[in-house]
């Protein structure tokens, strides 16, 4: 009896277990796809192979070239099956990756000029008639917040391409300048043209390095202001000349101009519209400026008046002049007379423009 009753017994529990079996196919499929989905990720997740993670290496490299994310491990150290290979390719990769975001990821990017003519005005007056062309100087790869304008006529263009020809025929010789036209110069078709035509123009010789760098380029674009205002200057309109001296030194800094005698007079000239102005905490950031050019140069003009303009104006402002008044010193112990000087101001005035 007992043995019937544990045979029965025997019979249910097995038709119970298949019944169980039936009711979950997908048993065996799940256990496929876990299996499968660890072989797609083992390049990435299993660190004992060292056959995969070298492929999935390579293809990454091929995507991304950057050297920051390139790692070389040594495969002898990532044996399979080797806990403490899978532990150091482990750090050596979290490592990597800890170096690489420290580093800053800034990329340079080039900057360039362009010209850009941004409005054309037919001017008409007693004597004659002509078109303004206001050209901007713009600086890509940056923002460029310093406004740089120069406003030319068609003669001006002229004048500078019959120059650049003349000193520099090997560039200048395939150069095309937009011929002048006898009869409806001032209708919107011609201007626009010539308008097109001018910053081609600028852009194609800016493209020498010669001629962009030649003192004939360059004083195309900012000698006119710096003489403008000096005469504002000399006539009391500081605001007037400071407005037109602060845009031809961003010309000089935009077109990287290397003539210091220029730049000193722009930065000395601002300092002291500046000054006139009651503006003195911009006045002394100038005159420092413009020091600086001069400061081992003990012959120049500019040198007393500037150390005694900014050692004034450090004063008011609450700033160090030691270093002035040491450097004032040192220029009087040489014999210079420091006390006889003619002021900034009248200095500025008098300075000759070549």
């Amino acid at each position: 009896m007992a043995s019937k009753l544990l045979h029965r017994f025997r019979k249910k529990v097995d038709r119970h277990n298949v019944e169980t079996v039936e009711d979950l196919p997908e048993r065996s499929e799940l256990y496929d796809d876990m299996d499968g989905l660890s072989a797609r990720l083992s390049g990435t997740l299993s660190f004992g192979e060292t056959d995969v993670a070298e492929k999935d290496w390579a293809q990454a490299d091929d995507v991304d070239s950057d050297p920051e994310f390139v790692c070389s491990v040594e495969s002898d150290e990532l044996e399979t099956g080797n806990p403490l290979g899978e532990l150091k390719q482990c750090n050596m990769f979290t490592k990597q990756l800890q170096e690489s975001w420290k580093k800053p990821r800034v990329r340079f990017i080039e900057e360039k000029l362009t010209f850009e003519v941004t409005s054309a005005n037919v001017i008409q007056d007693s004597s004659s008639k002509y078109v303004a062309y206001t050209i901007q100087v713009i600086r890509l790869g940056s923002f460029d917040e310093d406004k740089a304008l120069i406003i030319r006529r068609y003669t001006d263009f002229a004048k500078l391409n019959e120059t650049l020809h003349k000193n520099f025929r090997e560039d200048m010789g395939k150069v095309v300048f937009p011929k002048k036209r006898i009869r409806k110069n001032y209708t919107h078709e011609t201007i626009a043209k010539r308008s097109r035509a001018f910053e081609q123009y600028l852009q194609h010789i800016h493209s020498f390095s010669d001629i962009r760098r030649s003192k004939i380029f360059l004083e195309f674009f900012y000698l006119r202001d710096l003489t403008v205002g000096q005469r504002l200057l000399q006539g009391g309109m500081c605001e007037n000349a400071m407005e037109t001296l602060i845009n031809a030194l961003h010309l000089q800094q935009k077109l990287c101009s290397c003539d210091a005698s220029h730049l000193l007079f722009t930065l000395t000239s601002i300092s002291v519209c500046y000054q006139e102005q009651d503006q003195l905490e911009e006045a002394q950031a100038y005159c420092e400026r413009a020091l600086q050019i001069i400061e081992t140069q003990e012959n120049h003009p500019l040198l007393v008046p500037l150390l005694h303009a900014n050692i004034r104006l450090s004063w008011k402002v609450a700033k160090d002049k030691r270093q002035s008044e040491a450097r004032l010193q040192q220029v009087q112990e040489t014999g210079v007379d420091i006390l006889n000087q003619p002021s900034l101001k009248e200095h500025l005035i008098k300075y000759f423009l070549e």
